[in-house]
C-alpha cells in the first residue's frame, strides 16, 4: 500500500481552537488512542495544501497516519472509527459552544503525493 492516511479537513468557519480541540478528541477516542498507544498510529496537524500539494493559505489539516506493515488491513475499519469521531465531536461542540460548528471532511490521502 503507498504511504496511505486519513486527512480531517474543517471547512472554513473553523479557528485554530477547532483544529487542536478536534485532534485532541481523535487522540482520546477509545479505538484510536488505543492504536496511538501502541505506535501504531499518528495523529497530525499539517499545513493544509491543495491536490497538488502546494500551500493553501492559513488552514491546518488533521492527519492520521497508520504505521506498520498490517497498514491495508484496518485502513477502511480506521477510516470509519474517524468518520464517527468527527462526528462526535460536532455533536458535542453544538453542545458546549454557541453556533453550528464546522463541518469536517474525511478522506483517504496518499501522502506520497503530497
Amino acid at each position: 500500500m503507498a504511504n496511505q492516511g486519513i486527512r480531517v479537513r474543517l471547512d472554513g468557519r473553523a479557528s485554530e481552537n477547532d483544529v487542536g480541540a478536534l485532534r485532541k478528541w481523535l487522540e482520546r477516542e477509545k479505538p484510536l488512542y488505543e492504536l496511538l498507544r501502541a505506535g501504531e498510529l499518528q495523529i497530525q496537524e499539517r499545513p493544509r495544501t491543495d491536490e497538488t500539494g502546494s500551500p493553501m493559505g492559513l488552514g491546518m489539516d488533521i492527519v492520521v497516519l497508520i504505521v506498520g506493515a498490517g497498514a491495508g488491513a484496518v485502513f477502511t475499519e480506521l477510516l470509519e472509527q474517524v468518520k464517527k469521531a468527527v462526528s462526535a465531536w460536532r455533536a458535542n461542540r453544538r453542545d458546549v459552544e454557541d453556533g453550528e460548528p464546522p463541518v469536517g471532511r474525511v478522506e483517504p490521502v496518499n501522502l506520497d503525493d503530497r
